[in-house]
């Protein structure tokens, strides 16, 4: 008989635990296409391959490892996804966030989610990095929709500050002292974030529509994620790596392999940006 999504929750994260001696985890991470070298500076690590935990699916995308890695980063314990799941790889939006809650039973209680997504905004350089202020739920899908959990949370989740104000404050502290010390202003913008489902980059009409509705960046993840966060209680800090320019006037042809290698590009600000932060941030 096949055991129920919190059954699979729950065994999953008690073979993670105890691969991991039990300690208790702070902080969770989901790394996105060409960020996820931010994991090789974690210390003492447990690494744990998607493949070996009950119940979980495989990353099947380029520039994604596949992997947790436990252990030590800025003083405090984490979790690490290095890569992610996504809607268009044929999983179902319940199935995208479960390891939110995974990372949720292993004690987690922040989670700093990032993403490579098209800049929408005029004001927007390709290697920018971009806080997530709010998002635009453009998947037509919803990992809550269906029977409530009570064990993972309320039925209606308040969504008015899904992208906590405090952390980005903390981030944009963090990035002003960087520009100091660099002598040179990290470009650090903020806006909002619209997921889609991909897999294809969007035509020039859609992004103009986007644009219009208030998006400043597009991407194919993080919103089902986000939501799952918020309904366990999770704290979150979203970060988009601007890979490209995706402007609907002005559209150029885009091949994944250009957007890993922007995000590559972007990688030493944006390690140094979430090391600090995690260093930083209270829980």
């Amino acid at each position: 008989m096949e055991k129920t999504y919190i059954e699979q929750i729950k065994e999953a994260s008690d073979w993670i635990r105890q691969r991991t001696q039990g300690r208790e985890l702070a902080i969770g991470m989901v790394l996105g296409s060409g960020l996820g070298d931010l994991a090789e500076q974690v210390e003492n690590p447990v690494v744990i391959s998607y493949d070996e935990v009950p119940h979980f699916p495989v990353s099947t995308v380029e520039g994604h490892a596949g992997q947790f890695v436990i252990g030590a980063l800025g003083g405090k314990q984490v979790i690490v996804m290095q890569g992610r799941f996504h809607y268009y790889e044929g999983y179902s939006m319940k199935k995208v966030v479960f390891p939110i809650y995974v990372m949720k039973q292993l004690g987690v209680q922040a989670l700093v989610i990032t993403n490579a997504a098209g800049g929408m905004n005029r004001t927007f350089k390709a290697g920018d990095l971009m806080l997530i202020s709010d998002h635009l739920n453009m998947t037509g899908d919803n990992p809550l929709i269906g029977p409530n959990h009570p064990e993972l949370g309320v039925r209606f989740p308040d969504m008015s500050e899904a992208y906590n104000r405090e952390f980005r404050a903390v981030a944009k502290r963090i990035a002003e002292q960087m520009g100091q010390e660099r002598g040179e202003a990290i470009r650090l913008q903020e806006g909002v974030y619209s997921g889609i489902t991909g897999p294809n980059y969007l035509p020039p009409a859609e992004l103009t529509m986007l644009a219009k509705l208030g998006g400043d960046a597009v991407g194919m993840s993080t919103v089902g994620e986000v939501i799952a966060a918020r309904h366990a209680g999770l704290r979150v800090l979203g970060i988009s790596c601007i890979t490209d320019m995706a402007i609907g006037e002005e559209l150029e042809p885009l091949t994944h392999e250009q957007v890993v290698a922007v995000a590559n590009r972007t990688k030493p600000v944006f390690i140094e940006l979430v090391k600090r932060f995690v260093s930083e941030v209270n829980l």
